[in-house]
């Protein structure tokens, strides 16, 4: 049995904490609030364990709160692991047993996740540590990979093109519909459609529309209709880039 203290109260925490509760490996000793340079119990789970220490303290807060929470678990001999994708296992103070336990995945309270399908992506600095992660990681998903500190900066930075800044293009698109008294939903149908082409085709080869094709009378009108400055400078950018791309074929 895996004993863990999970930091925070964010929206990891909250999918972690049920992803757990589903577990026969693991037990939740408490889940703690870092605030105010103290740690504040927010529940406790299993108050025959509370006197215990344990396995792993699990940091899922956000990034700028990183640094002031494992501070103050410099004295613990539990390992300490954040579930940052950007930031670096060195960032832990070097006192502790460090390490990453970073979930690939997008979460929202109001959003239910599978969590068995969520990439677990692990480190630690010694072996001991990494197999212990490693057992934690299997009991809660099906998907885990041992990826440096270098390494998952990058795939934090390409999860922000692939998620943060497609669904910011979702919120432009809703805006478009919404100032035209069109429903969102009406697009859902090509996004579900966008999303499932990439299960066999690379997103080199699922890239169409106006700029992929080189339809400069389209590309011209879309400018036209676009009252948002913002919008217009993406727009712009976007298209020179896919045309950037795919220049050679036009």
């Amino acid at each position: 049995m895996i004993k863990v203290s999970i930091v925070g109260k964010g929206n990891v925490s909250y999918h972690l904490g049920k992803a757990i509760e589903k577990s026969k490996d693991i037990e939740v000793i408490e889940v703690l609030s870092s605030r105010e340079n103290l740690f504040t119990k927010v529940s406790e789970p299993n108050q025959d364990t509370l006197s215990a220490q344990p396995d792993i303290y699990i940091l899922a807060v956000s990034d700028n709160a990183i640094v002031e929470a494992s501070q103050r678990l410099r004295k613990t001999k539990s390992l300490v692991v954040h579930t940052s994708g950007g930031i670096s296992i060195t960032t832990l103070p070097k006192e502790v047993r460090r390490g990453v336990f970073y979930p690939l995945q997008t979460f929202s309270k109001k959003s239910e996740i599978d969590f068995k399908k969520v990439p677990l992506c692990i480190e630690a600095e010694n072996k001991t540590d990494l197999e212990i992660l490693h057992n934690l990681a299997i009991a809660l998903s099906n998907e885990v990979h041992e990826v440096s500190s270098k390494q998952r900066v990058k795939l934090h930075l390409a999860a922000v093109f692939v998620n943060n800044f497609v669904n910011y293009m979702y919120k432009i698109g809703s805006d478009i519909c919404q100032d035209s008294e069109l429903p969102f939903s009406i697009l859902k149908p090509l996004l579900t459609t966008t999303a499932q082409k990439i299960e066999n085709l690379s997103p080199e080869e699922a890239q169409t529309g106006p700029a992929r094709r080189g339809d400069t009378i389209t590309i011209k009108k879309h400018l036209d209709l676009l009252t948002v400055k913002e919008h217009k400078e993406i727009y712009s950018l976007m298209t020179q880039s896919i045309q950037k791309t795919y220049g050679k074929e036009l």
